[in-house]
This record gives structure tokens, sequence and C-alpha cells, in this order.
């Protein structure tokens, strides 16, 4: 197995956690403090949990156009990896400027390292291409 193949598999994993972490609170976890700039202690009121459940399907996108770039499923255009590269580069910055010192202790490493493993993939393959 190629370093490029383990690091989408690396990113694919911290994916899920955090589709995981996100259905957690649609279902009424008490984790407010660690998402959405910490503005509500507890449980999130509804409009959180829209915006927790409306982020899971972008997140399975963003799994796997990276998943496509070294050929598991799905066989997508290399530029929907770009989009995510984008998308998750845009994340870690969110996350390590938000308020909540909860939420940037927690997920601006995992962010930052979700961007780090998509954009290697990516660019790895396309260099060998």
């Amino acid at each position: 197995m190629e370093f490029n193949q383990i690091a989408v598999i690396l990113y694919i994993l911290i994916t899920v956690v955090v589709i995981l972490f996100q259905l957690f609170l649609v279902f009424g976890a008490p984790w407010g403090e660690f998402t959405q700039g910490g503005r509500h202690k507890g449980v999130l009121p509804t409009s959180g949990r829209v915006s927790a459940a409306v982020s899971i399907p972008i997140l399975i996108f963003m799994a796997s156009s990276i998943s496509s770039v070294v050929g598991f499923v799905p066989n997508w255009s290399i530029r929907t990896a770009y989009i995510t590269i984008a998308l998750q580069g845009v994340t870690a910055i969110f996350n390590w400027i938000t308020p909540s010192q909860k939420e940037k202790r927690l997920w601006g490493p995992v962010t930052t390292i979700a961007f780090i493993l998509a954009a290697y993939a990516t660019y790895s393959v396309n260099a060998l291409v």
C-alpha cells in the first residue's frame, strides 16, 4: 500500500469521526461548546442541529472525493478533490479562529491534519499523472 493510499484512509477515518460527532449533535449530545463557535452550552438548538445534519452529506462528499484520487470508489474527477481541499482548508482556519477554546483545541488540530492528508493525497497522485 502506498503512502498516499494510507493518507486517504486516515482522511476517511477522520471524516467518519466528524460525521459521528455531527450525528451525535443532531440527536442531542450536549457538546455545543465544541462546535459552531461554542455559542451554545449543552444541547444545540434546532437550528444548530439542522446545521449539523446539513454538514453530514457535505462530509460524505468530501471523503468520497478524496477516496477517488487514489482509485478507491467512487471514481470522481480530481476536481472534486480540489473542492474538498478548499473546504477543508477553510474549515481548519475557522476552527483555529473560533472564539470557543474547546472547539479550537479539539477541531483545530483535527481539521488541519485532515487538510494536510487531503492535500498530500491529491497532489501526490496528481504529480504522478
